[in-house]
């Protein structure tokens, strides 16, 4: 359920009923042959995923994330690290002022990673606000199926290559990871990456995005039964 799909009374009749909310951050940027808006359409999949089970609402995805590092490559927009840490505060304040208590906050993006560090600041703030953060990527369910199919996760290699982020075709095979000298430039990480993937095999089996969803899927589960509280 998401609240696009509302009018406003039926907000205040949700909140009258349960506190949670769901809070997608995503960002507009390369992933090689992959949407450039892969990392707003797997956190929100899942989301929805999520919203279906337990009719936990949806608050409208942020498109926009921190990216100043692929600014070469066309198609990517980048917010500055300030609006994005006043923008994710702005939208959590707003959570609160109409009731939602219970926030789960799902990134799909490692540039924002930053506004935790700005959440965590206004949860010392109110007490009766429980906060969770969903980096789906980073989790060990991930990594498990990841270590289960032999298969090594980077940036939009076959990790991030869903059926629904798909836009064109991909090529066969891997590609060999680059050697990273550490922070770059946009034009010197365009010429690192070239086509945009950080290495590995492009895509995988289908086998393979039916398990890597569910475990994520879980985990957004789990997340949403929060922490009982005194």
């Amino acid at each position: 359920m998401r609240i696009d799909d509302l009018n406003w009374m039926d907000v205040e009749n949700y909140l009258q009923q349960e506190d949670r909310l769901m809070l997608v951050l995503g960002s507009c940027e390369q992933h090689g042959y992959l949407s450039l808006l892969s990392d707003v359409r797997i956190p929100l999949a899942l989301a929805d995923a999520a919203s279906q089970q337990t009719g936990v609402l949806v608050a409208p995805p942020v498109n926009y994330g921190c990216s100043p590092y692929f600014m070469a490559y066309p198609g990517t927009f980048s917010l500055r690290a300030t609006t994005m840490l006043d923008l994710v505060e702005d939208l959590v304040r707003s959570a609160l002022h109409h009731g939602f208590r219970r926030i789960l906050v799902l990134n799909g993006h490692g540039g924002n990673d930053l506004a935790r560090g700005r959440i965590y600041e206004i949860a010392n703030q109110t007490p009766d606000l429980q906060l969770a953060w969903y980096a789906w990527w980073t989790s060990h369910s991930v990594q498990e199926v990841a270590q289960k199919f032999d298969l090594k996760p980077a940036h939009a290699n076959w990790l991030e290559a869903f059926p629904f982020t798909r836009v064109a075709d991909l090529p066969e095979g891997e590609k060999p990871p680059p050697y990273v000298p550490g922070l770059m430039g946009a034009e010197q990480a365009r010429k690192l990456y070239g086509d945009g993937s950080f290495g590995g095999y492009y895509a995988a089996g289908v086998q393979v995005y039916e398990e890597l969803f569910q475990a994520c899927l879980q985990d957004v589960l789990q997340l949403l039964q929060f922490e009982a509280q005194d």
